[in-house]
């Protein structure tokens, strides 16, 4: 029977992520996870694009998985907002000296990277498989495979996404909502260069976003995540490229230039959870299974980065004063530790998207009135260009770019 320190269950960008960073730390891992790697990996496997803040850039730096992104990545050195296409946007540019707010990164990359990572490491990743029993207990972890093996561990980690198994079993509730929208994804071709410029243009149906990437052989590249009402998404999927993109093209007031050769498309519906607690008796939740919000900021990922850095951190720590990985004081640190700013940010996006998807007139006037005052007050800027890169509050020394 082989035992770990920790049993991470989920291999996607976030529970791949913490495998790495324990493993440079020298606390062993097994990764289980569902999915055929022949699958997630291929070309064609979700066209989705993701802003890596700056800070957590920096913690794939520290535990070597930037490198093998060079290229790949569109920083993101401004950030407009606007109110439809009225006038008065409110633009976030970092002084020349700082970092970008963020790297533009399509999933497949960032999978690509991880898994190449991984397989270099002393990770135990196990694709094609599930656990079909978990046992937790003061003692320890113990879980039987799907293969028929036996692993043990001190700690469980659960980073199996919105629907997890694992935080449903240990009783662990949720708060959640859907939001009537569905969040219509691509990517396109444009005549005009994007500037490196995250454009967030907020409509009453829903915000309208489009992502710096970076160029290829046929030209400017732009990610979309264009919310609709839910009704609208299957009707949106089943448009011809140009129609769709004429349609882009309207949103956007013809800023990009012509538009051109669509991705595939694909669509999710968009809602909110966050669970009661992200820690059990042996177990932990990172990413999606603690906290899922909606895309409007562009946080959702990195949110699960930050749980990664600090359960690091937490563990790591523990560890230099002869603590096991399961035990309940780090544990408790880290849910401490996690557990305002997750519940800040999911509270600050719903409040965003509930805000700018008031119809009518004076609801416009209001906003584009915020966004004034916004730009108009310093300190108030910084503090949102802080939020965009991941920089607020206690920083995990990962994310200052630090190893534990």
């Amino acid at each position: 029977m082989q035992h770990a320190d920790v049993l991470i269950l989920g291999g996607g960008l976030v529970g791949a992520t913490l495998a790495i960073a324990l493993d440079r730390h020298g606390i062993s891992t097994i990764v289980v996870d569902p999915a055929d790697p022949s699958v997630t990996l291929s070309a064609g496997f979700d066209g989705r694009a993701s802003a890596i803040a700056s800070a957590s850039h920096r913690m794939l730096e520290a535990i070597g998985v930037a490198e093998r992104l060079v290229g790949q990545g569109c920083a993101i050195r401004q950030i407009r907002v606007s109110d439809g296409l009225e006038p008065g946007a409110l633009d976030f540019i970092p002084d020349e000296d700082d970092d970008a707010l963020g790297t533009m990164y399509e999933n497949r990359a960032m999978r690509r990277a991880l898994a190449d990572t991984m397989a270099e490491s002393g990770v135990d990743f196990r694709p094609l498989t599930r656990a079909t029993n978990v046992e937790r207990s003061a003692t320890g972890v113990r879980a039987t495979l799907s293969d028929g093996t036996e692993v043990t561990a001190s700690l469980l980690v659960a980073a199996e996404g919105r629907n997890s198994p694992t935080r449903a079993a240990a009783g662990i509730t949720t708060a959640h909502w859907r939001y009537d929208h569905a969040a219509i994804i691509g990517a396109f071709h444009h005549e005009v260069s994007h500037e490196n410029i995250a454009f967030e243009i907020f409509y009453p149906s829903g915000p309208f976003a489009l992502l710096p990437l970076v160029d290829d052989e046929h030209g400017h590249r732009c990610a979309i995540v264009w919310s609709v009402k839910q009704a609208q998404g299957p009707a949106m999927l089943k448009l011809s490229d140009r129609a769709f993109l004429a349609e882009a093209e309207k949103r956007m007031g013809g800023f990009l230039g012509k538009l051109y050769q669509a991705s595939p498309r694909s669509s999710y519906p968009l809602g909110f959870h966050h669970a009661a607690s992200i820690t059990a008796e042996r177990l932990a939740l990172i990413g999606d299974a603690a906290h899922g919000i909606h895309p409007i900021a562009g946080q959702g990922l990195n949110l699960g980065l930050r749980d990664v850095a600090a359960l690091v951190e937490v563990l790591v720590d523990g560890r230099r004063l002869g603590l096991e990985a399961g035990d309940a004081q780090l544990l408790d640190r880290y849910r401490r530790w996690r557990s305002l700013d997750t519940l800040m940010v999911a509270g600050a996006t719903d409040s965003l998207n509930r805000l700018f998807s008031i119809p009518g007139r004076t609801a416009s006037a209001v906003r584009r009135f915020g966004i004034s005052a916004v730009n108009a007050i310093p300190p108030l800027k910084d503090r949102f260009m802080a939020e965009a890169r991941g920089e607020s509050g206690a920083l995990p020394r990962l994310l200052q770019g630090q190893m534990v």
